[in-house]
């Protein structure tokens, strides 16, 4: 796959694209992503996925509280594992989200993308404040000679998927539902910062991560999690809240790995989420803590060993 800006974008050949956000690349827009893949086989076109950066609602809605599933070099990472031509990447700006509809479908996809089939989801609307809809494409589509596809929403367990739900999932702690609509293990991505050294300290030394700021934050816990380090695979717990039993100031995300002692201050790193533990508690001594993340980590071995045996 080739990542590029569009107005890095010099292919003539005739295309077959799809176009969104992409927020979390969840089972749904797999689903999308599969039919651009097997129309390209098919009709011999380049398959192109079309998303924006920074997303819509950064720029559209600055004062409103967005929380976003993945950052954009997350979502580049995911979409390298599918077999797709061009990832390509609109800058979202007050300007371009003034186009028409038309303008849209004129300058963007034919002239610049030279679509000849474009893929959309069940609720699809583009153009300036979203007017149009699939209708308005098929009548575009006519006069400017493309097909369209309609891809209905992709359900599990009889629930419809969303980037909405899972963020709500999320939020609430629930990581093994949002994984389940995901179709990967959720991913945390941020900068290896300095800490209080309260961990090494208490036996259990942490990587506090800074995350991006719209980065979703799972709800307050204790989580496992496993990461890969140095081209090791990696098991840790990690603690997402505001250290009660310190009553430190702030929100934090620290990370412990097992069997890893390397530095890693200034790094980034990723970890996949992939189930909650427990939630965050008070304690009344250091000495408490430090019992109760004995346990933690015994039941992160317990899951580890559960995890193998389903493999």
């Amino acid at each position: 796959m080739i990542s590029l800006n569009i107005k890095d974008y010099r292919e003539d050949s005739p295309s077959v694209v799809t176009v969104g956000t992409f927020d979390g690349i969840h089972l749904g827009h797999r689903k999308l992503i599969d039919k651009v893949i097997s129309i390209s086989k098919s009709k011999n076109l380049r398959s192109i996925i079309l998303t924006f950066n920074p997303h819509p609602r950064i720029i559209l809605n600055k004062h409103a509280d967005i929380t976003l599933l993945t950052t954009q070099n997350e979502k580049n990472k995911i979409f390298e594992s599918y077999n797709i031509d061009y990832l390509v990447t609109q800058d979202f700006s007050k300007s371009f989200s003034k186009l028409s509809p038309l303008e849209f479908i004129r300058d963007i996809l034919v002239k610049k993308l030279n679509v000849r089939h474009i893929v959309i989801g069940y609720d699809h609307h583009f153009g300036k404040n979203r007017n149009a809809n699939s209708n308005q494409l098929i009548e575009f589509s006519k006069d400017f000679g493309f097909d369209v596809t309609k891809v209905d929403a992709f359900q599990k367990n009889e629930v419809s998927i969303s980037s909405t739900k899972i963020r709500n999932l999320i939020i609430n702690g629930k990581i093994n539902e949002a994984n389940q609509l995901l179709g990967y293990q959720f991913i945390l991505t941020g900068k290896v910062i300095g800490g209080l050294g309260r961990g090494k300290s208490l036996g259990f030394p942490t990587a506090n991560i800074l995350i991006d700021n719209y980065k979703i934050k799972p709800a307050n816990g204790v989580y496992y999690i496993n990461s890969v380090l140095d081209g090791q695979n990696i098991n840790g717990m990690m603690n997402v809240g505001v250290n009660p039993t310190f009553k430190d100031k702030g929100h934090s995300i620290e990370i412990h790995f097992f069997d890893f002692k390397q530095n890693l201050y200034d790094k980034e790193i990723s970890v996949r989420v992939i189930k909650k533990i427990r939630e965050e508690k008070k304690f009344d001594s250091a000495d408490d803590l430090t019992k109760q993340l004995q346990m933690d980590k015994k039941k992160c071995f317990e899951l580890i060993t559960n995890l193998k045996k389903t493999i």
